[in-house]
């Protein structure tokens, strides 16, 4: 039978294991839920690929440089699908529109429209520290 410090590392480790795999099996079934068709046959990300393919003659390199800022807040790991989803909001809102191209307006609405509630006052950080003035999409918060 087992005792001792090897028993409470074989426990650790079980442990250990369980809680990884549980983690690793959220965020992996959350994309899974992402990719799954809706009632018009495309999933959410096939519609984000869409819009950013739709718009990418509209956006400028200032304009991107503007996005790399405003996602530099998010983990590096997370940072590709948050640059994704809020590029594939503001390509949303400026087929919607019919912009001729991405304006500053159109990056803060949709990078406030595709950012979850839950994250809102780091966003508002971010924009205050580039001074932007946020009296305008008050409404989108």
């Amino acid at each position: 039978m087992l005792s001792g410090w090897f028993l409470w590392f074989i426990l650790f480790w079980v442990v250990f294991l369980v809680g990884m795999f549980a983690i690793g099996g959220f965020f992996m079934f959350r994309k899974f839920l992402k990719k799954l068709p809706k009632e018009d046959g495309l999933s959410d990300m096939d519609w984000e690929e869409h819009y950013v393919k739709e718009t990418n003659n509209l956006w400028k390199q200032r304009e991107k440089d503007l996005l790399e800022d405003l996602v530099s807040p998010v983990p590096e790991l997370f940072r590709d699908v948050a640059r994704q989803k809020i590029a594939g909001k503001i390509g949303e809102l400026a087929l919607k529109e019919k912009a001729s191209r991405i304006s500053e307006d159109l990056i803060i609405r949709g990078y406030i429209m595709a950012t979850p509630k839950r994250d809102h006052k780091f966003l508002l950080k971010k924009l205050n520290q580039r001074q932007v003035d946020v009296t305008p999409y008050q409404h989108l918060f």
